[in-house]
């Protein structure tokens, strides 16, 4: 008896040409890529957390590429003013009024390099923007352009001169992922080549900035079953009843979870979700939202909220 294929998503095609695309540059961490595309569908910003060199840059610089979309880059220091960030008006004197000028903000893809690495006066200034794509300056309130997706990325071994991002601030990114080193394969192949940077200046891109926004519209279609729901939640109210966790989930992240695990089903060509996709997405998406009661767990372990989560999912029955 043979069994049927499943049938694939009208969008499939179009996600699978993104993804392959990005690969071309970013090898062998297909589920990095995977994450930055649904975070890209479901209008989420991602935090990028490494040691240097292994492609934190690069990988926001081949997913802008990649799309038809405007992108500008801010490397953030101790001396970043919130105005070098959204912009500031001045007076003009041949048109005798004042004229506001755009910062790097308003563009599609905002690549926020090192952001830890600026006080929390400037981090401030990218709350609103991702919270509601909204700039307001001079009493007046600026729509960014759509999409708008911030890539931020943060060293996570040197804390000389660097300010951690308070919980406000993380929990307005979707997710929290790190690229590793490549496998001995990939790397090989890296060294053969001279690197990515040849890779990276021929890439054309392959989706229109409508398209992205169609895909982006795409994602609240996706099923979710009542069970895989109640799935979702039973991990959510894990991280706030948890006698190890000081501060759990929030409703925010909640929703930000649900609509992640629609993204990553449209990315995988299904117009369901499967109890994979909230496995696979606890991590990344929760992690960061939760404070640990036990703050001394933080020394020598990049990631003790993350093995936190993925033991609190592995005790949770799977839905059938």
């Amino acid at each position: 008896m043979t069994t049927q294929p499943v049938p694939r998503h009208p969008t499939f095609e179009k996600v699978a040409a993104l993804q392959a695309n990005v690969e071309r540059v970013i090898r062998g961490k297909s589920e990095v890529v995977q994450f930055c595309i649904a975070a890209l569908l479901a209008k989420g910003h991602i935090l990028l957390e490494d040691v240097p060199g292994v492609g934190k840059t690069t990988l926001a610089h081949a997913l802008a590429r990649s799309l038809s979309l405007s992108f500008q880059r801010i490397q953030f220091t101790s001396d970043l003013l919130p105005a070098d960030i959204v912009g500031v008006t001045i007076y003009n004197q041949d048109a005798q009024e004042f004229e506001f000028i755009s910062g790097p903000v308003f563009t599609n893809i905002l690549l926020a390099d090192e952001i830890n690495r600026a006080t929390p006066k400037s981090q401030s200034a990218l709350l609103e923007a991702m919270s509601e794509g909204m700039i307001s300056i001079e009493k007046k309130r600026l729509p960014l352009p759509d999409p708008f997706l911030v890539l931020a990325t943060q060293n996570p071994i040197e804390h000389v001169g660097t300010y951690p991002l308070p919980e406000s601030q993380l929990d307005r990114f979707l997710m929290k992922l790190t690229i590793g080193y490549p496998n001995t394969i990939d790397e090989k192949k890296l060294l053969r080549s001279g690197g990515a940077h040849d890779a990276l200046e021929h890439l054309e891109p392959v989706l229109e900035a409508q398209e992205v926004r169609d895909l982006q519209e795409q994602v609240a279609t996706i099923h979710v079953n009542e069970s895989l729901v109640d799935y979702l939640m039973a991990i959510v109210h894990t991280t706030r009843s948890h006698q190890e966790a000081a501060l759990g989930v929030s409703t925010r992240g909640a929703l930000t979870y649900f609509k992640a695990c629609q993204a990553l089903a449209m990315v995988n060509g299904r117009d369901f979700v499967i109890p994979e996709d909230v496995k696979r997405l606890a991590g990344p998406v929760l992690s960061h939202r939760i404070v640990m009661k036990d703050r001394r767990l933080l020394r020598g372990d990049m990631t003790p909220e993350h093995r936190f989560i993925q033991r609190i999912v592995s005790e949770i029955p799977v839905p059938r």
